[in-house]
């Protein structure tokens, strides 16, 4: 007698049920270092800002870019377009839309031409992210909110 050396159907629907647990398992450590990935993202991104803040305020008389007010947000065109160019293109927050969701930038009082202390932030894995500074620089954040300030 001839022996099959075909799988049966029994075996290749436990390998399939196999590999479908397998994929259970992956897919939300998957997701989970993709977070990672944008939380890491985003903190060098704040990081670069700060740093491009900086020098604007070194190269412009000591004076800070103009904060954003109400969701319009031109300060990292302030930046883009600075001479010496500060910085090559805006940076997009990745936990927003990628194409027309930009860092946040507050100062610690209305007029940028007095302002002391201010704080860059990404709105943060749950996109409700907020984060201000005080005029004492004192930094308040909330909902997760990725954030680098000059304050403290």
């Amino acid at each position: 007698m001839k022996k099959n050396k075909a799988f049966t159907l029994i075996e290749l629907l436990i390998v399939m049920a196999v590999i479908a647990i397998l994929i259970a398992i992956a897919i939300p450590s998957f997701r989970g270092m993709q977070d990672e990935a944008r939380k890491t993202k985003a903190s060098g991104d704040v990081r670069v800002l700060k740093i491009a803040v900086e020098s604007y305020y070194k190269n412009h008389g000591n004076v800070y870019p103009t904060a954003t007010t109400s969701g319009t947000q031109t300060w990292e065109a302030t930046l883009t377009g600075a001479t010496p160019r500060i910085l090559d293109a805006v940076l997009y927050d990745p936990f927003g839309d990628t194409t027309t969701s930009q860092y946040w930038y507050k100062t610690d009082t209305a007029s940028t031409s007095t302002a002391k202390y201010y704080i860059i932030y990404s709105e943060g894995p749950g996109g409700n992210g907020t984060a201000s500074v005080a005029t004492d620089g004192t930094a308040t954040s909330s909902n997760d909110a990725i954030y680098d300030t000059n304050g403290h």
